[in-house]
């Protein structure tokens, strides 16, 4: 894998349209498939709806945000109900984020987000167009970067290092099986995953997380026993191998 771009795959004059075809020429040449080691992934057509690329093998599909800076808090993203649609039959591709830089027409950092990450919690609905756009009353998305836990940003390319293809496939069958689950039952998971992962450690006690009640009452509002939620979602997260129960009240990230 060579991080360079190639600067004669573009002829455009503009800025970002240049970027744009760098960015996707690089993908199409070195970027391999997460999900079963493809060595390479394939552009769909220009302008297909939300889905940049496609892996011929296992037909995952992928699709592709870049920019010069590190990405915030929040993604913009495609039309919002259509996002929605595709959320609620898990047809929706998965995200990868690239950053780059102009100066060296190199890729900096390269992370994906899988599909099953994605739940109608961390989509954000924007406000439509205004009459005077274009697309006048069209409405857009953004996704909440900082709702996907850790472990839901697995890392190809960091710090303009890359990453043992090995530790990337291992990374990504480590969740593969919240595949399993509906999108509202996710929700809940990933927001305990993220609570557990913010605490910092490897080891963690009942009590710790218990400390989440709150938070998790703000964001599921309906739900008046989040203490036994909690422990619902730990005993899933232990049966499914990321989590260990080492100790009654004590448990211990896998690495």
């Amino acid at each position: 894998m060579k991080l360079g771009f190639e600067e004669s795959q573009s002829s455009y004059s503009s800025g970002s349209q240049s970027a744009r075809a760098w960015t996707e020429a690089w993908v199409s040449a070195w970027a391999y498939c997460p999900h079963c080691g493809n060595a390479k992934i394939s552009a769909f057509p220009n302008n297909s709806p939300l889905a940049d690329f496609f892996c011929t093998f296992c037909a995952e599909e992928f699709e592709l945000k870049s920019q010069k800076g590190k990405f915030g808090a929040k993604v913009l993203d495609g039309e919002f109900k259509t996002k929605c649609e595709r959320l609620a039959v898990s047809n929706n591709p998965n995200l990868l984020l690239m950053n780059y830089d102009l100066k060296s027409l190199a890729v900096v950092n390269l992370f994906i987000v899988p599909k099953h990450f994605f739940v109608r919690e961390i989509i954000e609905e924007r406000k439509p167009l205004a009459a005077t756009a274009r697309r006048a009353g069209w409405i857009g998305s953004k996704i909440l970067l900082d709702r996907v836990p850790e472990s839901g940003k697995i890392h190809i390319v960091q710090g303009g290092i890359i990453r043992a293809k090995e530790l990337v496939l291992a990374e990504w069958q480590k969740t593969l099986f919240l595949r399993n689950e509906s999108p509202e039952t996710r929700g809940w998971l990933l927001d305990v995953m993220k609570c557990v992962e913010s605490l910092g450690k490897r080891e963690f006690t009942l009590d710790e997380v218990y400390a989440f009640e709150r938070h998790l009452g703000d964001l599921y509002p309906g739900n008046q026993n989040v203490k036994p939620k909690i422990r619902q979602q730990l005993q899933y997260l232990r049966d499914r191998g990321f989590i260990d129960f080492v100790s009654r009240g004590n448990y211990r990230l896998r690495s």
